[in-house]
């Protein structure tokens, strides 16, 4: 499934594909690779900032949050032509398209400027709070406590699986406020410096790797927020979630699109498997398509990263599988190195294959979204 042809969409795009062509940082600047989803390199800060001041970093935003009020064919345009020439979007994934976007919907205009600027231009990054030991799909069991003492709020608690966490600058944290109130209220969101006294980060390696550190545990001890950094109304910190969710799972889509793509190019195969990635690429765009193309139910997120996320590990594991031993071999490259790409996606089948059980747990497990399918879409009973 492709975009129409339109002269006017067309005019973007070559556009967009003419800045690229002058401006892409050459391979030699790129040197440094990025160690963790908030570890930003200097070039990519550079880079990132040059699109946000050219309004090419997410042209559907207002000018002043780097974009150019794009239409929605004309953003969907934008991203097709950086996963075709697989350019990653940006090094701090989640600063970008979680937090900076939540600040946008949900904060105030200080705090857009204070916060949001920062992160959009790579000034500053940023890294998701969300699960902790006893509450990871069930985000309304959090206990990190926040106490509200004269201007400030005092924290203490725990997250975990917290990407990136080591080399973020700020986290946007949700905290219970009030916790005599039923658990789905009495949440709130703080932005917390990473620098402030009482926060510890412990990052830890991976499935794919033990040197593989980007998930941290992060432990805060009577750590002081000022009251300006609550992002939404106090207590009403569900709402913020829910587009915080919204914005992962439409990250996430997206993301999956691209490896399912990558998948096309990298793992060629005769096998009927091959033609069902090809299948189910096509279907998650146009599920995708539509449900940014209007007023939809946000249930619907669900659905797409379902599919998305179990089409990609299907896919890596049948092209593991048809490798045989050959597939295990580890470290390897299975598709030409880019330095705009991100190394995962091009390594080893074996760790490619590996990588993909995150994308059926981050942003909530496959068996939830099969909840929210059966309740909130089929309409099925609890």
């Amino acid at each position: 499934m492709k975009l129409g042809i339109d002269p006017e969409l067309e005019k973007f795009r070559a556009e967009f594909s003419a800045f690229l062509d002058a401006n892409l940082p050459s391979e030699e600047e790129a040197i440094p690779r990025a160690r963790s989803s908030a570890d930003v390199p200097e070039w990519a800060r550079r880079w990132q900032r040059k699109l946000f001041d050219a309004g090419w970093l997410l042209p559907g935003n207002p000018p002043e949050f780097g974009g150019r009020n794009a239409t929605l064919p004309q953003q969907l345009a934008h991203l097709e032509e950086l996963s075709r020439r697989r350019i990653y979007h940006s090094f701090n994934p989640q600063g970008l398209g979680i937090i900076a976007a939540s600040i946008l919907t949900f904060g105030t205009e200080e705090q857009k400027r204070e916060w949001a600027v920062p992160i959009l231009r790579a000034e500053i990054t940023a890294a998701l709070g969300m699960s902790e030991p006893g509450a990871g799909s069930d985000l309304a069991g959090l206990r990190t406590r926040a106490v509200l003492d004269g201007d400030e709020f005092v924290v203490n608690g725990q997250k975990v699986w917290t990407s990136g966490a080591h080399d973020a600058d700020v986290l946007l944290t949700f905290v219970r406020t009030d916790p005599e109130a039923p658990k789905h209220k009495g949440i709130s969101v703080l932005l917390i410096p990473t620098a402030a006294e009482g926060v510890v980060r412990r990052p830890f390696g991976s499935i794919a790797d033990p040197e593989d550190l980007d998930f941290n545990e992060v432990f805060f001890t009577d750590v002081r927020v000022p009251r300006k950094n609550l992002i939404g109304p106090l207590n009403k910190g569900w709402n913020v979630a829910h587009g915080s969710l919204g914005h992962e799972r439409t990250l996430l889509w997206l993301s999956f699109a691209e490896q399912l793509e990558n998948l096309l190019r990298d793992a060629r195969s005769d096998q009927e498997w091959y033609a069902t990635l090809e299948m189910d690429l096509q279907a998650l765009r146009l599920l995708g398509y539509r449900q940014l193309g209007g007023d939809r139910d946000p249930a619907e997120l669900s659905v797409l990263k379902l599919l998305g996320s179990e089409a990609v590990q299907a896919g890596n594991l049948h092209a593991l599988e048809e490798r045989g031993a050959d597939g295990l071999v580890h470290p390897e490259q299975t598709a030409p190195f880019n330095h705009m790409s991100f190394e995962p996606f091009t390594s080893s089948w074996f760790e490619r294959y590996t990588r993909s059980f995150a994308g059926t747990i981050a942003g909530g497990t496959s068996e939830i979204q099969r909840n929210i399918i059966a309740e909130r879409i089929l309409g099925l009973p609890r």
